[in-house]
């Protein structure tokens, strides 16, 4: 090949590596898609929403009390997040983990200039989820009043266990579009990969292209069913016997 490649030369390639590309690309599908319904734990998800909402002595919430409200928020993440709730409430429900392996389950989300913020806790068994997380919720609101000296967090919303809840994790369709991509980038990948490092003289091109001589002539590839004729008119021209393959 040239140092270059231009745009055709590239669809030739895929072109003729296309039984390659489709292969990776298929075969990257289903691997995703077996993974993702029959080997993959589903996870699922519960939350809260807690409102930081402080009024004054007139009952009435100002512009300042409101900012202070907003800037707790991150505090009160944190305090979240501390052993000081956490270990209340893996005692509380017994549960058999740590103080960092129930962080890593939990995430807080809140938006700018809002007094309103969510616990979220995802685990592998719903149900567990839900308990976590209104665990969580109910002890802080009761031990923020002790550690900020406090009593403006409101529970607005707790998390209620469903019926038939669905998994947040895996997403199998997600996975599978992800999947075919990542086959198809492959099987170009490696298409070209192979074109590179075949130096072999495929046509006239190549060799004017690498060797820079002139093709005086070529000789025509045979089709299958053309041999098999060669073949047999060979057979009928030898006399005695005829062995044909």
């Amino acid at each position: 090949m040239e140092g270059t490649i231009s745009l055709i030369d590239m669809i030739n390639i895929l072109r003729k590596r296309w039984k390659l590309i489709v292969l990776l690309t298929i075969t990257a599908a289903v691997v995703s898609g077996i993974l993702s319904y029959y080997y993959l734990t589903p996870v699922y998800r519960a939350s809260t929403q807690i409102l930081v909402n402080q009024k004054n002595e007139k009952n009435q919430l100002d512009y300042s009390l409101l900012q202070s409200n907003v800037g707790l928020i991150n505090t009160y993440s944190a305090i979240i997040k501390s052993p000081v709730i956490l270990e209340k409430v893996i005692e509380k429900l017994e549960l058999k983990e740590s103080v960092d392996s129930l962080n890593q389950k939990m995430t807080i989300n809140s938006q700018d200039n809002s007094q309103v913020f969510s616990i979220i806790v995802e685990d592998e068994n719903a149900q567990e989820a839900v308990k976590i997380v209104n665990a969580i919720s109910e002890t802080f609101q009761q031990e923020v009043k002790s550690i900020m000296s406090v009593d403006n967090v409101s529970i607005l919303a707790k998390a209620v266990s469903k019926e038939n809840p669905a998994p947040v994790k895996p997403n199998p369709i997600l996975n599978i579009g992800i999947a075919v991509v990542i086959g198809m980038l492959a099987g170009m990948g490696i298409a070209f990969l192979l074109d590179f490092l075949d130096n072999t003289l495929k046509d006239d091109r190549d060799v004017n292209a690498i060797l820079g001589l002139p093709v005086l002539g070529t000789v025509k590839k045979m089709s299958r069913s053309e041999k098999r004729k060669r073949v047999n008119r060979t057979a009928r021209n030898v006399g005695g016997e005829t062995i044909v393959s």
